[in-house]
């Protein structure tokens, strides 16, 4: 992938996100990892109080969107319209959870956009990552964020790109399938509509539109 590729706009569409501001005001999205945590708190204070609530501190949560009991929800965090928070699901802060998305059983999320109807229903890890639209992990599925060596992460795409951060996951674009089973490592971005195979371990970039089956073989999708 180019670096061009790896751009939001590329990635994304903003319409299905409540974190559209804070992602239309710079250019790669792990640029915006170091900043959702003060942007919840500000959007929180906007949200309309007759579609939202707080449930805790500095956790918002649309009033139709529905939230096991057992659920875990630290601040600051927001759970979107029409969203599922199922049993167990523990949301560690610094979240924004988007409208019909859904957060499944023992699934674990910290510093994290999920973008409208995103699913992590089974037994998934997502830290420091953003999920596009209609993005879905399958079961067992996660993002590692910290390097074994703990060195800063690097993004491996035409020319290496240093993001300052000890601390990323994965960029996951819109419509991106990934099979269940698998890890995307630090510092991975996965195009537009790419499916990843099940017990994938994917390191680099992924480009738009292709089918990952193990490194040195992706196939471009056909019509």
């Amino acid at each position: 992938m180019q670096k061009k590729d790896l751009e939001i706009k590329n990635l994304f569409q903003l319409e299905h996100t409540m974190a559209a501001k804070l992602l239309s005001s710079i250019t790669y999205p792990w640029e915006a990892l170091t900043e959702i945590g003060t942007f919840i708190l500000e959007l929180g204070k906007e949200l309309s109080e007759e579609e939202y609530e707080k449930r805790g501190e500095n956790v918002w949560a649309a009033k139709d969107a529905v939230i096991a009991p057992t659920a875990c929800i630290n601040g600051p965090a927001i759970i979107g319209k029409g969203a599922e928070v199922r049993h167990c699901a523990f949301i560690r802060g610094n979240a924004i959870v988007g409208e019909k998305a859904v957060v499944g059983n023992s699934t674990e999320l910290k510093n994290v956009i999920l973008f409208d109807c995103v699913q992590v229903p089974h037994y998934n890890y997502v830290g420091d990552s953003i999920l596009g639209y209609k993005s879905h992990l399958g079961a067992g599925s996660i993002t590692s964020n910290v390097k074994s060596d703990k060195t800063l992460v690097v993004i491996h795409a035409d020319e290496e790109i240093a993001t300052g951060l000890k601390k990323m996951g994965a960029m996951v674009g819109d419509g991106v399938e990934v099979g269940c089973g698998s890890i995307l490592n630090p510092g991975t971005i996965v195009g537009r509509n790419a499916n990843v195979y099940p017990l994938s371990v994917v390191r680099g970039c992924i480009p738009a539109n292709s089918i990952y089956k193990k490194a040195g073989e992706v196939a471009e999708k056909r019509a």
